[in-house]
């Protein structure tokens, strides 16, 4: 095994890591997902098929293709970071009606927030196609 290719893995396992718990909070746990997180799961789920493929067929292109979402959403999460930590202005919250993308209730791992955990999912996969496509440029 190529160890370019085990960075791509590593990528691939966190976006289907990071789908698989998005879709056991909404469907397991009932929890609506507020208009940020819709966002953010908007640009993780295709990551998990894009990346799946790419390892699947050992396809640089996977990684060129995942890197828009992943910085993407990298944004989103780090918004929705701000604003459960109070750093940004309630009048600045993206939500209209239906569940606040300010107030948060739910953390797991010890009390970490799910915005906090998505932020570190997305720049994580950044980092490790950044580091994939670094080592695959011919």
């Amino acid at each position: 095994m190529k160890a370019p290719w085990r960075v791509l893995v590593l990528a691939w396992m966190v976006s289907v890591i990071a789908t698989l718990g998005a879709l056991f909070i909404g469907e397991v746990m009932l929890m609506t997902p507020c208009t940020l997180c819709w966002y953010q799961r908007i640009l993780m789920f295709p990551m998990a098929i894009i990346l799946g493929m790419g390892c699947f067929i050992d396809d640089r292109r996977s990684a060129v293709y995942a890197m828009p979402f992943a910085a993407a959403g990298s944004v989103f999460a780090a918004y929705h970071c701000l604003l459960v930590a109070d750093l940004v202005p309630r009048h600045w919250v993206p939500c209209s009606a239906g569940v606040s993308c300010a107030n948060q209730e739910l953390s797991i791992l010890g009390g970490l927030p799910i915005p906090w955990l998505s932020l570190a999912a997305f720049l994580t996969i950044l980092v490790l196609l950044t580091h994939y496509l670094k080592k695959t440029s011919k």
